[in-house]
């Protein structure tokens, strides 16, 4: 009988589930944007796209306190589900949301998003335009 012992930062990642998106949510308010991917698989052709579109603007996103978070219904659990449905999200169909510091959904896309249309609508933001003066 052969034993594998795994380190335990990998053991601690299998059994640890990740945060609800409710918790996510909620430890984000007034810190960071959340921008939710939402798609029927992990393998949608849409999502792919949009993470390929967002590895090109990781400077931007850090700049503008903006978590991502990919959400493939096929393995989300019911929670976050439900919560997503009340966000306007639909678990046959590709969704992008985006969430605001204060909580509330500033953006709904259904297809991919470009970083650019991403940025104007997250730099025309009250909250935005206070954060770039100060870095002035």
């Amino acid at each position: 009988m052969t034993v594998t012992l795994l380190p335990a930062a990998t053991t601690q990642a299998q059994i640890t589930p990740a945060a609800s998106l409710a918790s996510t949510l909620k430890a984000a308010h007034w810190r960071q944007r959340v921008l939710l991917i939402c798609a029927p698989t992990a393998t949608d052709a849409q999502l792919l796209k949009q993470r390929a579109l967002l590895q090109t603007a990781r400077a931007g996103l850090t700049e503008r306190n903006l978590l991502v978070r990919e959400l493939p219904w096929a393995s989300l659990p019911e929670a976050d589900r439900n919560y997503l449905r009340q966000l306007g999200g639909s678990p046959d169909s590709f969704r992008v949301l985006l969430i605001g510091k204060d909580g509330g959904v500033k953006r709904r896309d259904t297809e991919p998003v470009t970083p650019a249309a991403l940025f104007a609508t997250i730099d025309g933001m009250p909250m935005r335009r206070q954060e770039m003066k100060r870095v002035k």
